[in-house]
This record gives structure tokens, sequence and C-alpha cells, in this order.
């Protein structure tokens, strides 16, 4: 039997994808540093002249945080999950823009169909990336790759970035190396060159604070952890953290792309840059709250689904982690009602500890075809049930 084929796995990744849906609206905004985010933030105006009235980042008051920003931002150090405040101090001059999560799901569905009419084998993994089978599809693969950017920005007028490689974990890094507007082609012979250089970090799984564990035993890049024998690592991280730090190092993944899985559950959660106080950092912490609650409300309506139980995850200065859930009476998509269940999760853990890390997670899903369905039967039995 002859040796099967390598296989063929994209990644793309949609440059800057909520700032770049807006300066779409905005084409006057290309160029300069802007930042999506804040609750309250005003849209901007249209003066007589045509000229555009933006907010800055120094005018914002408030506790809000980032959404996304520019290349153009994020090269003054502005990321998302950041307090605004902070972000004011690093670029008090940069554009700032409400979020319109509207318009990010009407041209997320844009690009992914623009996708599947080349290749249709696609595991979604969020609003703005997407994993992509290339197996059975005929061609030259950095043929099929420009193809697929060709559609995405004939289909939204957006870039996207993407890479080709052998496996999942390597096209997720190889998205990242050419940025924006990238096209990478990757195979197992070029980890040693192009993987191994790259900082730790870099591979999708290791946070903040394995990467700070990592530098402390004096490794620092990919390369120094494929050198790492397979024994310290176990040792330092335990059996199954270590087995799989070793093998994701030399670019080892065998899982494949999942075309049609039914999710089991949605969960964001973020590291904080510094470990953040209840008390002291209340503002802060209710701001970045609020916004996974509402990202996760997103994901499920973007799904196509309705969560029966909310949760929220919580870890500490120590590395305790804490989990609490609660079932709700009736299946929901709303970013509201989950910010309310997520917040009497939160009741019920003891904040005596600074937070180093906050999740948010809704589980027992149903489609939302589902709910609606019931729905409509529950009120049709109440209208039955009305005195004649």
């Amino acid at each position: 039997m002859p040796p099967s084929a390598p296989r063929r796995i994209a990644h793309l990744d949609m440059d800057a994808f909520f700032a770049s849906v807006e300066l779409l609206q905005y084409p006057e905004l290309r160029g300069q540093p802007v930042v999506v985010g804040g609750r309250g933030t005003p849209p901007p105006e249209r003066r007589p002249d045509g000229s555009l009235a933006c907010a800055r980042l120094r005018d914002y008051v408030g506790r809000g945080v980032v959404t996304t920003s520019t290349y153009e931002a994020r090269a003054l150090g502005v990321f998302s999950a950041m307090g605004i405040m902070k972000s004011a101090q690093l670029a008090p001059d940069a554009v700032l823009l409400p979020a319109n999560f509207d318009a990010y799901r009407h041209y997320s569905r844009l690009f992914k169909a623009a996708v599947a009419g080349i290749a249709p084998h696609i595991e979604d993994r969020g609003i703005d990336e997407i994993y992509i089978d290339l197996g059975e599809v005929p061609g030259e693969t950095r043929a099929i790759a420009q193809a697929i950017k060709d559609a995405v920005r004939a289909a939204t007028g957006l870039s996207c970035s993407i890479a080709v490689a052998p496996n999942k974990l390597l096209a997720k890094i190889g998205s990242d190396l050419e940025k924006p507007d990238g096209l990478t082609v990757l195979g197992i012979d070029d980890v040693a060159t192009r993987i191994w250089p790259l900082p730790a970090r870099k591979i999708n799984g290791i946070g903040p604070k394995a990467n700070d564990k990592l530098a402390r035993l004096g490794i620092r890049t990919i390369g120094e952890l494929a050198g790492a024998a397979p024994e310290f690592l176990v040792a330092h991280f335990g059996r199954s953290s270590g087995e799989w730090l070793w093998r994701v190092a030399r670019g080892i993944d065998e899982r494949p792309v999942e075309t049609s899985s039914e999710p089991r559950s949605v969960s964001r959660e973020t590291t904080f840059e510094r470990d953040l106080h209840a008390r002291q950092d209340k503002a802060q912490l209710t701001e970045i709250f609020t916004w996974l609650c509402l990202r996760v409300a997103d994901d499920l309506t973007r799904k196509g689904y309705a969560s029966r139980t909310i949760g929220i995850k919580l870890r500490f200065d120590d590395f305790q982690t804490v989990t609490r859930d609660l079932t709700l009476p009736a299946p929901t998509a709303d970013g509201a009602a989950i910010r309310r269940a997520a917040g009497e999760c939160l009741r019920r853990v003891p904040l005596e500890r600074r937070i180093r890390l906050l999740g948010v997670r809704a589980g027992a899903l149903c489609p939302l075809q589902e709910v609606a369905a019931e729905t409509a039967m529950r009120q049709q039995e109440l209208r039955f049930d009305e005195p004649a």
C-alpha cells in the first residue's frame, strides 16, 4: 500500500476583524490607530463639511475594555481585553469606536460562505477564524490558499491571513507569521527553521503562567522546548501536560478538522496582565466580566444555540481554580440573561484573593430552533387554556 499523502490543513484568521469591519464604514480612518470598545462610546458623526468627528481614547471616562484594535494601535501596545484607561496612556490620540456585533456577525457569515464555496470542510473556531481541510480540494496548495484569500476579499472587502500545514497546530502558528494579509505554507521540514525560533507562547495552549514557568526553567523558545527531555517536562508539568509540551514542540498534532461535531459548551476567558483585586479593581473586573458574557452570547447566537447552564471560572493568585454553575429555568442566548446568571454564580465565590483569570461558560446547549419551537408551543397551549 502506498504511503498516504500528507494532510493539508489551513487556518484562516481575519485580520484585525472587528476593527477592519469598522474601517469599511469609515475608510478615512485607515492607517490610523483605531480602538473598538468601551461601553457608551459614541459613534462617529459627520460634520457639515463631510469630515468625521470621532471620540479619542483620551476622552473616555469609565472602566471599559478594548474589544479589538487596528495594527497601528497594536504597534503602540494596545491589545484586546486591555483596560481603556490604560490604553489611553499608551495611545491617547487613538480613535475610539463603539462595537457593532451585528455587523461583525454579518461579515463573519460572508467570509465563511466564500470559503465554503471552494473548500466545504470547515471547522468553525469563532467569529473571525476557521480551520479548513484541503485534502479533497484539487490543485496546488499555494494556489488554493490564494484563491480562498481572493474569495474572502471579494465577498467582504477584507483581508485575511492563511497558513496551510500538515496539522492544525502548525497551521494556527503559521497564520500569524506573515500578518496582515499573509499566505504561509509549512511542512514538517520547516519546523526547525520557522517554528523553533519562535517564543514558546506562540503555541496555542501555552498561556502566560505556563510561559513564565518555562522561562524560569530556561526555556524561552519552541526550539528550546523541543530540546528538553520528556522526563524533565513531565517532572515539572505533570504527565499529561509534559507529554503534550514535548509533542507540540516537535510539530506533532493528530487532531482532525471537526466539520460537524455538536458543541458541548461555549466559553470565553481572559488572563489579566496583572492580578486584579475584587474591591480595588471592581470597576475593571465588572467591565471585563460583562464583556465576556456578551462574547459568549454572541458565540451562541452565531452557532445557533441557547444554553441551559451558565458557569464561571476563577483562577486566583495562588493558582487555585474555582468554578460555579447555575441551571436556568429556560435556555437562553441573551447577553443580559447570561450576565445575570453569571453574576449569581460569582456571588457564591469568596473573593478574598486577587484574581488572575476570569471565564464565563455556557453549557447544556440546545439548538435555537428547538427553543423557538418550544416557546411557540407553550404560547399556543396558553391560548388554548384561556377561558372562552
